[in-house]
C-alpha cells in the first residue's frame, strides 16, 4: 500500500508541478522521483536505479539525437518544399484547411508506426504555417499525437506486438479486425480536426499567405503560444534559406529516407545505429563542405538538447519508478480494486482502464505486467485471449500523453509548446477518440461487452 501511495503519488506530483508551471518538465522529472524515492526509504540503492534507467533509455535518446539531425537536413535541403508548396495551394490562408491538412498528413506518415518520425515531418512541414498565420500551435501537436496514436496500432508499432506476445496470440489475429474500428476512430479524428479548425477560422478568419505558393522554410524564429493573442501584430520572422536548398538532390534525398523507413521497420539494425547511419550518408551528400557541416550541427543543437537532456532525465523517473517496486505495486493495487462481481465485464474493463494504466505506467509494465493477469482472468469468462489483447489497445491515444512517453517531449519541443499545455488541450479529445474506438470495436464485436462464465 505504501509503495502505491508513493508511486501514485510521485506521477500526480509531477503533472501537478508541471501543469501549474511550478516547475519545468526537465527539472521535474530529475527532482520530484528523487524525493519520492528518499521518502520511501530507497536512498541506499537510488543511484544504481537512475542509473538503470538512463541505461534503458539511452538507445531511444541517441535515436531521437540523431533522427533530429538527419530531418533537420532533409529539411534544410528542400526535401519537404513540394509537400509543403502542395498543401499552401491547397489551403490558401484558411486555418480550417490547414488543421485538417495536419490531421491527414499525420494520419498518412504515421503508417510507418514511428510517432518520433510523425512528429518531425509534421511539425516541419506545418509549423511555418501556424506561425505565418498566428495560429494556436496546440492544434497541430493534439491531432498529430493522436493519429500516431491511432496508426501505431499496426503490428509494426509497438503496442499490437506487445499485446500479441504477452497472451501468445498472432498479431494478425489482434491487429485485421480492428481496421474497421481504427476507421471509425480515424473519420472520428478528422471530425475533430473540422471542429478545431472551424473555431480557429472564426477566431482568426480566413488570411492571406505573404508569397503564397512559395515554400516556407523550417528556420523560424522562437515562437511563444501567448503571442498569438496579439491581435496579429509582429508576426513571427520566416527565413527562407535558399542556400540551403538542393533541389538537385530531392530524388537523392527521397530515395534515402525511403531506404531508411524501410530498414527500419524491416528491423536490419537498431533504430539509433540506422539514424546515426543516415544522418553521415545526408550530411556528405547534401553539404560536403566541412565548415557548413559543422554550422549546420550547431544549428541544430538547441532542439537536440532540449529533446534529448528530456529523455535522458525521464530515465530518472521511470528508473526510480521501477527499480523501488512501484509499478508492480500499482499493477496490483488497481487489480484488486476490481470485484469479482465485475468479471464478466473484463474485457470492457481493460479497455477502459488501458487508458489511466498506460498513462501511469510504460506500455511494456502494462502488456507484460498487467494484462497477462488480466488475460488469464478472463479465460473463466468465455473471454478469448485475441479478444483481451484487441481490448488491451484501446488507451493508446492517452498512452501518448504520458510523461513517460519520449516522443511526446520532440512533439512539444520542436513545436515551442508547454508540455503541461499540450495535456490540458489534449487530454479530452484522447478520452473522446478512445471511447469513440472502443464503442466501434464493441459494435464490431471485436471483444464481449460481457462474457458467459
Amino acid at each position: 500500500m505504501v509503495l502505491t501511495l508513493l508511486g501514485f503519488g510521485m506521477v500526480i506530483t509531477f503533472m501537478t508541478l508541471i501543469m501549474m508551471k511550478r516547475l519545468s518538465p526537465l527539472v521535474a522529472l530529475i527532482l520530484v522521483p528523487i524525493v519520492f524515492a528518499l521518502i520511501g526509504g530507497f536512498a541506499p540503492g537510488m543511484g544504481e536505479m537512475m542509473l538503470d534507467g538512463i541505461r534503458k533509455i539511452a538507445p531511444t535518446g541517441v535515436m531521437l539525437m540523431f533522427a533530429i539531425l538527419y530531418f533537420g537536413i532533409m529539411i534544410d535541403a528542400g526535401l519537404f518544399d513540394p509537400i509543403v508548396g502542395r498543401i499552401l495551394k491547397i489551403v490558401k490562408g484558411d486555418p480550417l484547411k490547414i488543421v485538417v491538412g495536419t490531421t491527414v498528413l499525420a494520419l498518412l506518415i504515421s503508417l510507418d508506426g514511428d510517432g518520433s518520425t510523425t512528429y518531425m515531418i509534421t511539425v516541419a512541414s506545418m509549423l511555418p504555417l501556424y506561425r505565418r498565420l498566428k495560429m494556436n500551435a496546440l492544434n497541430m501537436t493534439c491531432l498529430a499525437m493522436l493519429a500516431s496514436g491511432l496508426m501505431n496500432l499496426t503490428p509494426w508499432g509497438g503496442p499490437t506486438a506487445r499485446a500479441a506476445s504477452a497472451l501468445h496470440v498472432d498479431p494478425g489475429e489482434v491487429f485485421i479486425p480492428m481496421i474497421p474500428a481504427m476507421a471509425v476512430a480515424i473519420v472520428a479524428l478528422l471530425g475533430l480536426s473540422f471542429y478545431l479548425g472551424l473555431r480557429e477560422r472564426r477566431r482568426l478568419g480566413t488570411l492571406s499567405l505573404p508569397g503564397a505558393g512559395a515554400a516556407l522554410g523550417p528556420n523560424v524564429d522562437t515562437f511563444d503560444i501567448d503571442d498569438q493573442n496579439d491581435g496579429g501584430q509582429n508576426p513571427p520572422n520566416v527565413e527562407n534559406d535558399e542556400d540551403l536548398r538542393r533541389p538537385k538532390l530531392l530524388w537523392v534525398n527521397a530515395a534515402l529516407t525511403l531506404a531508411l523507413m524501410v530498414t527500419l521497420v524491416m528491423g536490419l539494425l537498431p533504430m539509433s545505429v540506422l539514424f546515426m547511419i543516415g544522418f553521415a550518408i545526408a550530411m556528405v551528400i547534401n553539404y560536403p563542405n566541412l565548415a557548413e557541416q559543422r554550422r549546420r550541427v550547431n544549428h541544430y543543437a538547441g532542439n537536440v538538447l532540449s529533446v534529448v537532456s528530456l529523455i535522458f532525465a525521464a530515465g530518472i523517473f521511470t528508473g526510480i519508478l521501477g527499480g523501488t517496486g512501484m509499478v508492480e505495486a500499482m499493477s496490483r493495487s488497481l487489480l484488486a480494486v476490481i470485484p469479482d462481481s465485475m468479471g464478466p465485464y473484463l474485457a470492457v474493463i481493460t479497455a477502459i482502464v488501458s487508458m489511466p494504466f498506460t498513462f501511469f505506467m510504460s506500455n511494456d509494465a502494462f502488456y507484460f505486467g498487467v494484462l497477462p493477469i488480466l488475460g488469464e482472468a478472463a479465460q473463466g469468462y468465455g473471454i478469448s485471449a485475441v479478444e483481451m489483447a484487441r481490448a488491451s489497445l484501446i488507451g493508446q491515444p492517452v498512452h501518448l500523453l504520458s510523461p513517460l512517453v519520449p516522443s511526446t517531449y520532440l512533439l512539444v519541443g520542436m513545436a515551442h509548446v508547454d508540455f503541461g499545455d499540450h495535456q490540458r488541450f489534449t487530454l479530452k479529445w484522447a478520452v473522446l477518440i478512445c471511447m469513440v474506438l472502443m464503442l466501434a470495436a464493441l459494435a464490431l464485436g471485436l471483444f464481449p461487452v460481457t462474457g458467459t462464465p
